[in-house]
């Protein structure tokens, strides 16, 4: 199960995932899982509303607008969990599930950072930046996002990490989209980023790169339903 790993487990598997066969076995294993109707309607508002804002299409500043949102639910499920820990402290079990949590979360959290880093990096060279459609409309998106994961998560984990699904899935299809329509461009542009090697990942072209942030968020759709499917409801 994905949130037992620790970063290198993680590396391991997003390189495994470059394989196609290894993919689809690991994508199908949670595609047909069925969300629960408040966290569904609170996902295809955000979807819709990302859509609407930055097109269907993938660019390289939607990815940023994404990847602003997507560090959000792993901050608000440490949150959360933090809030739970002051009511069950003294049960030894609960305490060391939602420490557990916070472990993945502070995981996910930085490998979204490196997301958001770099493709903000790509994105000032690529294409045309505005304040206010690609820098505060991401941010207030983001306060909205983080609350609607935090409260959920208070109410029943499970929401929030079905919530945390359909975002991750949308993401997964659009980078995959990405790779797809511009891939050939993609395999010639060379890349060098500081922050990518610090973080300990060594793609050599943009196409690597998207091609491991595309695992990245298949890796965090499933370990969202992975830990449903193994004990979501910590009280």
């Amino acid at each position: 199960m994905e949130l037992r790993r620790g970063n290198e487990d993680l590396e391991r598997l997003n390189q495994s995932l470059n394989d196609p066969h290894v993919l689809k076995a690991y994508k199908g294993s949670c595609d047909h899982y069925k969300v629960s109707f408040l966290p569904h309607i609170l996902g295809c508002i955000l979807v819709w509303c990302g859509n609407t804002v930055y097109g269907k299409e993938p660019t390289y500043l939607k990815f940023r607008a994404v990847e602003v949102i997507a560090r959000v639910p792993y901050h608000s499920w440490s949150s959360a969990a933090f809030t739970l820990l002051t009511l069950f402290y003294s049960n030894e079990q609960k305490a060391m599930r939602l420490s557990t949590i916070t472990k993945y979360a502070r995981l996910a959290q930085d490998n979204e950072t490196m997301h958001v880093v770099v493709i903000s990096q790509l994105a000032k060279v690529e294409e045309r930046t505005g304040v206010i459609r690609h820098t505060l409309i991401p941010m207030i998106f983001a306060f909205f996002y983080f609350w609607w994961s935090y409260f959920l998560y208070l109410i029943n984990p499970r929401y929030s990490y079905e919530l945390n699904y359909m975002f991750e899935n949308h993401a997964f299809e659009q980078y995959s989209r990405f790779l797809e329509t511009r891939g050939e461009e993609l395999k010639k542009k060379l890349l060098h980023s500081d922050f990518l090697t610090w973080y300990g990942r060594h793609p050599h072209t943009q196409y690597n790169f998207f091609l491991s942030v595309r695992n990245d968020e298949i890796i965090h759709r499933n370990t969202s339903i992975h830990e449903i499917q193994h004990g979501g409801k910590v009280y």
